[in-house]
């Protein structure tokens, strides 16, 4: 974790997510990554939790800077799940 200089904590990390969707009527496993970063409380909520937590995350999707477009999901709520120990 870092912090801003205005001294709000940062944390960045990645998301795994394992799901199974419906697409045309078969079923599809989904797998993937996110890059994600947390402000303020929720970065300290991140920080602490054990590494393979499972989560519940919403926020906003922005590009990482005016130059990388690549997304990043800026995390605002996260709830952790209980009973999740594979990390996604």
């Amino acid at each position: 974790m870092r912090s801003t200089p205005a001294g709000v904590p940062v944390i960045e990390f990645i998301a795994g997510h394992l799901s199974e969707q419906d697409e045309a009527g078969i079923k599809r496993r989904v797998e993937c990554e996110i890059n994600c970063v947390a402000m303020g409380a929720t970065a300290g909520l991140v920080d602490a939790a054990p590494l393979g937590s499972g989560l519940a995350m919403s926020g906003f999707l922005a590009a990482r800077s005016l130059k990388n477009r690549t997304l990043v999901l800026h995390v605002k709520n996260i709830e952790f799940q209980e009973g999740n120990e594979n990390g996604f």
